[in-house]
């Protein structure tokens, strides 16, 4: 269904990044955040003032929109026109594990220290610190006062 062919009162319904989406759908191709929003306006008969007013909060509805890619140099588009190029290199990771295999036991064995020190003896000391701590019923701190 084109923008044309959606009555004003469903339009008036629709959320501002609706309304992009079938904007860049229509026009096939990228456009500048700006133009988007103007073209949303005029559809949506919003003031002139309007615009510079809002940009900023279509400026993040279209950031957070999953539907949505920015491009270079202020460019959005559908992210459905745009495939995510992710390249995976199996032989990098191959020998980065290759180079470092001894420094992933050490640490392996260093991580019981974390918790346990052998050679502080300061934890195992005779004299206990809550020795001098003294517990005070509630009924006694109420005939003391």
């Amino acid at each position: 269904m084109k923008l044309s062919e959606i009555p004003k009162e469903e339009l008036e319904m629709m959320s501002y990044d609706d309304i992009a989406y079938y904007i860049l759908q229509e026009s096939g191709k990228k456009m500048k955040l700006n133009d988007i929003f103007k073209k949303v306006c005029k559809t949506l008969e919003l003031p002139d003032d309007y615009l510079e007013s809002h940009i900023m909060d279509f400026f993040e509805l279209m950031s957070t929109n999953k539907k949505f890619v920015m491009l270079d140099s202020g460019y959005w588009d559908l992210q459905s026109r745009h495939a995510l190029d992710i390249v995976l290199d199996d032989e990098l990771d191959d020998e980065e594990y290759e180079e470092n295999p001894v420094e992933e036991e050490e640490t392996e064995e260093n991580q019981d220290d974390i918790f346990y020190d052998q050679d502080d003896e300061t934890d195992d000391t005779e004299e206990d610190d809550l020795s001098d701590l003294v517990i005070i019923d509630g009924d006694e701190e109420e005939q003391n006062l």
